[in-house]
């Protein structure tokens, strides 16, 4: 007899069973879909982890090439900071009306101010222009933000621009004078002024002179200078008043300054801070935090209580 055939049905049987074992292989299952999910959230909180470690970290940041390619040659030799701090905003061109009231733009609270006190905001600004011409290795920062609605120009800006229209470096243009266009208050004419040096020379100073009010000189030495943690024996403060009895300005300076910042010594909470805020007409927002990155930590700083900033400074290293 010849061989019995091979049957069909068994064939069929055999393929069918590679048709399933197939499509059991491609179908989707739950564990696959779970590591999907799983692999997913890991992902996103990786990412979000790095973004929120790149934006808040303290290390610094590598600076964009592109942008340090545009800047001049540093000078890195300077380690004296004289720091001028604004108070109003000269609108002038002619330095010899510099005490004309409609030359300048003041708060709304000085809406009348005496021709004297025009004169003390030019003897700040020429005073720290000798200590410039006295001292080769000093940058002179006039430090103050636009401050003022009727004014497209800042407190600093106008400062350094009445110094060099008034021939005060016997020079049209002097390169150890610059401004800092974003303080709104003392404590960050202060602050911004040292990142402001920063800026200008890829250093920090070793020394600070600020030139300034009389009734202001506890505000800085006791209250600012402890705020930033900088050295006493390397601060300096030079007080000019306007002549004659300076009592009121005392007593105001002593309420409406010394005592809120006794209480919130970087002037992020409720009444200073609100002055900040009433201060910043333009909404500017200062560059420190990418040209001056192991500030950060610093200019963040806003504890609920009074607490010192504790963390490495770049003078305290």
């Amino acid at each position: 007899m010849l061989p019995t055939p091979v049957s069909t049905h068994r064939g069929r049987k055999h393929g069918l069973g590679l048709t399933l074992r197939r499509s059991s292989l491609l179908a989707r299952s739950r564990a696959t879909n779970l590591a999907v999910l799983g692999l997913a959230a890991l992902t996103f909180i990786s990412l979000v982890f790095n973004v929120r470690l790149y934006l808040f970290s303290d290390a610094p940041r590598p600076l964009d090439m592109s942008l340090l390619a545009s800047l001049p040659v540093l000078q890195d030799n300077l380690n004296h900071l004289i720091i001028v701090p604004g108070h109003a905003i000269w609108t002038g061109t002619n330095p010899d009306l510099r005490t004309r009231v409609d030359e300048w733009a003041f708060q709304s609270f000085r809406t009348n101010p005496e021709s004297s006190l025009l004169d003390v905001f030019f003897k700040h600004i020429s005073t720290a222009a000798r200590l410039a011409l006295e001292d080769q290795r000093s940058l002179v920062v006039f430090s103050g933000g636009q401050t003022q609605p009727t004014s497209t120009t800042t407190e600093g800006e106008s400062y350094l621009r009445l110094a060099l229209k008034a021939g005060l470096f016997h020079s049209e243009r002097f390169p150890r004078a610059t401004s800092e266009n974003y303080a709104l208050d003392s404590f960050q004419n202060l602050l911004f002024s040292i990142a402001r040096f920063h800026e200008y020379t890829g250093t920090y100073p070793k020394k600070i002179t600020v030139v300034g009010y009389e009734i202001k000189r506890a505000r800085f030495q006791e209250l600012h200078r402890t705020a930033i943690r900088w050295p006493k024996d390397t601060f300096n403060y030079i007080g000019i008043d306007m002549d004659g009895d300076t009592t009121q300005a005392r007593q105001g300076e002593h309420q409406n300054g010394f005592v809120p910042y006794l209480t919130d010594l970087y002037g992020c909470h409720d009444y200073l801070a609100e002055k900040r805020r009433q201060r910043n007409y333009n909404a500017r927002y200062p560059p420190y935090y990418s040209s001056c990155p192991d500030l950060r930590s610093l200019l963040d700083w806003c504890p609920e209580t009074n607490t010192l900033f504790s963390r490495t400074l770049p003078w305290s290293a």
